[in-house]
């Protein structure tokens, strides 16, 4: 399958990552990745990036070493109503949003209370993707989750780094399997994401590749694949399209 996209990547501005931004973007083009997307964890995640920090993409160019590069953040949702911790403000600055929960920021609920949390944040137009929806420690009702998924227009992540053996997210193959059987059932789009501390890993999807290669799904729901199919959940790379091409008479 041709991969070309990571949205799912963290600096060492949030404080648990190992390279720089530039570092990050480098790395990226050396793979043949063709968008990169930079998203550092929001300011609840202990030793995470400020609300400030967010607030001043527009320094950051969006063509580096040859490829496109988007500014967004991994929000985290902090209750079950689905809120998140960056103001409306400075959400509405960000080339797209991934929302995730994350223990620090909300302890794990009840099957209703994860869900409801997930069904909140998708009515978020600054969230496009839902980050790692396949955490043990957060059960959800994944028939419900799917299904308003696809209502909402809002991307479920495969993220490669959960399936990695030492990830502290438990059982994500299992929940990933069951997730995996609705998208197709509802007709749901993904896209995957290595979740890259270090430059080692920007554009590593081999986990979530192997397994989606394994159950058979199908590519014209895996947004990765191409940019024009990820531009209809991302409004960033429309308007920036629209702003580098020449106007036709």
């Amino acid at each position: 399958m041709y991969d070309l996209i990571d949205l799912h990547t963290h600096t060492l501005a949030c404080g648990h990552a190992y390279n720089t931004l530039y570092e990050m973007i480098r790395a990226a083009a050396c793979k043949g990745i063709g968008l990169f997307g930079s998203s550092d964890h929001g300011p609840c995640l202990p030793g995470s990036c400020g609300e400030l920090y967010f607030s001043n993409f527009k320094v950051i160019p969006r063509q580096q070493s040859g490829i496109r590069v988007l500014m967004g953040c991994e929000l985290n949702i902090i209750d079950y109503e689905g809120s998140v911790d960056l103001k409306e403000t400075t959400q509405s600055r960000l080339d797209y949003g991934i929302a995730s929960l994350h223990v620090p920021c909300c302890a794990p609920g009840s099957v209703a209370e994860n869900t409801n949390a997930y069904l909140g944040v998708m009515k978020n137009p600054y969230v496009q993707i839902i980050g790692h929806p396949d955490d043990g420690r957060y059960p959800v009702d994944y028939d419900t989750l799917v299904s308003a998924a696809a209502q909402h227009h809002k991307l479920l992540e495969v993220n490669s780094s959960s399936l990695h053996p030492l990830s502290s997210r438990k059982g994500a193959r299992e929940r990933y399997l069951d997730m995996l059987g609705l998208c197709v059932r509802y007709q749901a789009p993904i896209i995957i994401g290595s979740d890259a501390h270090c430059e080692a890993d920007v554009g590593n999807h081999q986990r979530a590749l192997a397994l989606l290669e394994e159950i058979g799904f199908p590519q014209d729901l895996i947004v990765n694949t191409h940019v024009e199919k990820l531009i209809p959940y991302i409004p960033a790379l429309k308007d920036r399209k629209e702003n580098e091409e020449p106007n036709q008479p």
